[in-house]
C-alpha cells in the first residue's frame, strides 16, 4: 500500500478514533472519588507534566475523568493509546494527531494521554509542546514511566503521582457504607467496620475485581503484567522462571526473602538474574521491596528483603493460600496504608534480633487503635 494512501487512511482513522474516544470519555462512569484527586489541584494548575503511574486496572483512566470533570471542564484533548487501532502509532504521528484534534475540537491547551507508554519516544513530542506552553497529564503502567528514567528524558519538567488500589475509605465508599465519626462509634457501627475491614483484607482494592467478583480479574491482571509488561518489554527467554519467581513472592507476601536463596531454590543461575527479575516485578507495580534499615549501604544491599504485594486481594487470589495467611495479609495492608504517604520506609532489626516491621525515617507517631480506625486515618 502506498505511503499517500496509508497517510490518508491514517488521518481518517485518527479522526474517527479520536471522536469516538472523546464521546466515550465524556460520559464515562467516574466511580469512587479518589483521595488523590484533591491533592492534584496544585499540580493541575502548574506547568509541570503530571505523570500518573500505577498498576494496570487501578483506575488511572477513571482518575483522568475525575480530573477533567473537576478541574478542566471541556478544555482538554483526550487520547487513549491502549486502543488497538492506534497500535502502530509512532512519535512522528504526533503532529498529525495534534492537527486532527484541533480540526475536531478546536484549540485546547491541555492534553490527557492515557497509557502513553505504548508510544516509543513519546516524550519528544510532549517536551516540545510543553516548552511552547501546553499542559500534559499522562498515565502509564510500566517501568518506562518510573521517575528515574522519566526524569532523565524530561529533565525536571515532570511530577509523579502514584495511584494505588482503593484505600479502606475508598473501599467503604465503593460499598456505599457511610463512614461514621470515629469519636462517637456505637457498638453496631464498630461491628460493621470490623466486618468490612475483614472483607477488605481478603478482597483488596482493585476496582474491577470488586465490581465484577464473578470474573477472574486478579488472574488476568497478574498474567497481563507478567507477559505484556515484563516478558515482552524486556524480551525475556525464560518466562517460566519469571512465573515461578512471581508465584513464590506473591505466596510469601510480608516475608523476608534472600536473593541468594531464591537463586538456588528456583535455579536462576545468578543473584543478578534474581535481582533483575525482582526489579522488573517491582517496576511493573506487582510488588514492593523493603530494605533493612542499616547505617551501611553495603549491609542494606546484602541483607534479606521484605516483599509486599500491591494488593491483598491479588495476593489472596493468585498466591498459595493457607489459614495462616491472614496475619501476613494484615501486615501487607498496613504496609500499603503507610506506603501511600511515605516513601522512605524500611524494616529494622535490633541487636537482639527483634524485628520492627516498618521503620520510617521521617518519624511516625505510634498509636494503639483498632485496625479499622487506623486505616481510616485515626
Amino acid at each position: 500500500m502506498g505511503d499517500q494512501l496509508q497517510a490518508k487512511l491514517t488521518k481518517e482513522l485518527l479522526a474517527s478514533v479520536l471522536k469516538e474516544q472523546h464521546e466515550a470519555f465524556m460520559v464515562r462512569d467516574r466511580g469512587v472519588k479518589r483521595e488523590v484527586l484533591d491533592q492534584l489541584s496544585d499540580i493541575v494548575q502548574t506547568p509541570q507534566i503530571a505523570v500518573i503511574t500505577g498498576l494496570r486496572r487501578v483506575g488511572k483512566s477513571t482518575l483522568l475523568a475525575q480530573i477533567a470533570n473537576k478541574y478542566l471542564k471541556n478544555e482538554f484533548y483526550f487520547v487513549n493509546f491502549e486502543d488497538e487501532r492506534l497500535l502502530n502509532f509512532q512519535v512522528k504521528d504526533f503532529d498529525l494527531l495534534h492537527e486532527t484534534l484541533i480540526s475536531l475540537f478546536g484549540e485546547k491547551k491541555t492534553f490527557l494521554f492515557d497509557e502513553i507508554q505504548n508510544v516509543p519516544e513519546w516524550e519528544r513530542f510532549v517536551r516540545r509542546l510543553h516548552d511552547q506552553g501546553y499542559k500534559f497529564i499522562v498515565t502509564g503502567s510500566n517501568a518506562s514511566l518510573l521517575s528515574q528514567e522519566l526524569g532523565t528524558r524530561l529533565t525536571g519538567r515532570s511530577i509523579r503521582v502514584e495511584l494505588f488500589p482503593f484505600s479502606f475509605a475508598e473501599f467503604l465508599e465503593f460499598k456505599q457504607v457511610e463512614i461514621p465519626s470515629l469519636k462517637v462509634l456505637i457498638t453496631k457501627q464498630r461491628g460493621n467496620l470490623r466486618k468490612f475491614a475483614n472483607d477488605y483484607i481478603v478482597s483488596g482494592g482493585i476496582p474491577d475485581a470488586l465490581k465484577y467478583p464473578e470474573l477472574a480479574i486478579h488472574k488476568t491482571l497478574y498474567d497481563d503484567v507478567l507477559y505484556r509488561d515484563i516478558a515482552t518489554r524486556y524480551k525475556l527467554d525464560n518466562v517460566k522462571s519469571l512465573k515461578e519467581l512471581a508465584f513464590y513472592l506473591v505466596s510469601n507476601t510480608s516475608s523476608l526473602v534472600s536473593f541468594n536463596k531464591l537463586k538456588d531454590l528456583l535455579k536462576l543461575g545468578s543473584v543478578n538474574t534474581v535481582k533483575s527479575y525482582v526489579d522488573y516485578l517491582e517496576s511493573s507495580w506487582l510488588f514492593f521491596v523493603l530494605n533493612k534499615y542499616a547505617y551501611s549501604v553495603k549491609e542494606q544491599q546484602i541483607a534479606a528483603k521484605k516483599i509486599y504485594s500491591i494488593d491483598t486481594g491479588l495476593a489472596s487470589s493468585v498466591g498459595f493460600s493457607f489459614s495462616g495467611n491472614i496475619g501476613k495479609l494484615i501486615e501487607n495492608m498496613v504496609f500499603l496504608h503507610l506506603r501511600r504517604k511515605h516513601h522512605n520506609m524500611y524494616y529494622y532489626k535490633t541487636s537482639q534480633d527483634y524485628e520492627v516491621d516498618f521503620f520510617l525515617q521521617e518519624g511516625f507517631k505510634i498509636q494503639v487503635v483498632p485496625l479499622y480506625e487506623w486505616l481510616l486515618g485515626a
